[in-house]
């Protein structure tokens, strides 16, 4: 039995692409098909159909796949314990992050990870998708929300409120609003997992139902900052994606009386005995006290044009 050949039958059904798997393992395509075709001869079975546009995983390519992914666990956790010996991080962390978060909360906690720990690095996947940790072999996602889900273990990362952000030109134009009532007559820029209507809240408690059924919407946060840079409205943002960041356009905080409740950026990773010292080293530097400086932090709002300007 060659553990190479089944880690990468793991590794292409993970990825679901040949060229993607060989790009991940760092060796020719031609290497990862015939690696997996002495897998298939030496088993004696069929384990992935290709066609000129898809891979399919065979029933009996499946059930191997997922003993294969427990074993490569097994071993995976017994090199750690070794290595955890030495008390030093060291070897790759797959850490999975969504679009928004990874130009906002992401860099910076992995510039210091990369900073504090020499033998580590970091394989970066960036997607809105909800991977699966475990089947995918990923150590660590980068999430905001919790979502109860009893295969992982969540820790805390961030926590802010949302508010109003719009652009200077966009309020120069179309006037600073003054009043909930005044959000009547602007394009307002829809969050569209949150409805066409979101709560805020005042710091005396009160609530106002904000009305968010404009034209534009969008299911990603950085490209709602995007459009509210670019002059198309005004839309509810995290404090900490609101705020300036270098190399991106300034915001002004509209209505700064009104927030939402916490928005929290949560850890999370699968559940296991053997917790991997790259991932809690990971962990301990991005929520250090010590750690750099929150993600885009938010610098102070330039002053909101007067609507007579």
């Amino acid at each position: 039995m060659t553990v190479d050949a089944i880690e990468i039958f793991v590794e292409v059904v993970a990825a679901q692409s040949f060229r993607r798997a060989a790009e991940r393992l760092g060796m020719p395509s031609t290497t990862v098909s015939a690696k997996l075709a002495r897998l298939e001869e030496r088993l004696g079975v069929t384990l992935i159909r290709r066609t000129t546009r898809q891979l399919h995983v065979t029933p009996a390519g499946q059930r191997y796949y997922q003993r294969c992914v427990r074993a490569l666990g097994e071993l995976e956790e017994a090199e750690r314990e070794l290595a955890d010996l030495s008390q030093e991080p060291a070897g790759r962390l797959r850490l999975t992050v969504p679009a928004d978060l990874a130009q906002t909360a992401a860099p910076p906690a992995i510039e210091r990870f990369l900073k504090l720990y020499p033998k580590v690095s970091v394989e970066l996947i960036v997607t809105n998708r909800r991977v699966d940790l475990i089947a995918e072999g990923v150590d660590l996602a980068i999430r905001l929300g919790l979502h109860d889900e009893a295969s992982l273990i969540v820790r805390k990362f961030i926590e802010g409120r949302a508010g109003l952000w719009a652009s200077p030109g966009y309020l120069k134009e179309r006037g600073v609003p003054k009043t909930v009532a005044d959000l009547a007559r602007h394009d307002m820029i829809r969050f569209s997992s949150l409805g066409e209507s979101s709560p805020l809240v005042t710091s005396s408690g009160e609530v106002a139902e904000i009305n968010f059924s404009g034209r534009l919407a969008s299911d990603d946060l950085q490209n709602i900052r995007t459009l509210i840079a670019r002059g198309n409205g005004i839309g509810l943002l995290p404090d900490f994606l609101g705020g300036s960041s270098e190399g991106e356009t300034p915001l002004v905080r509209v209505l700064p009386e009104l927030c939402s409740d916490p928005v929290t950026v949560y850890f999370a990773y699968p559940a296991q005995r053997f917790v991997p010292l790259t991932v809690k080293a990971f962990i301990a530097s991005a929520t250090s006290r010590d750690a750099l400086s929150p993600p885009s932090p938010a610098s102070p709002s330039p002053a909101p044009p007067s609507a007579s300007d």
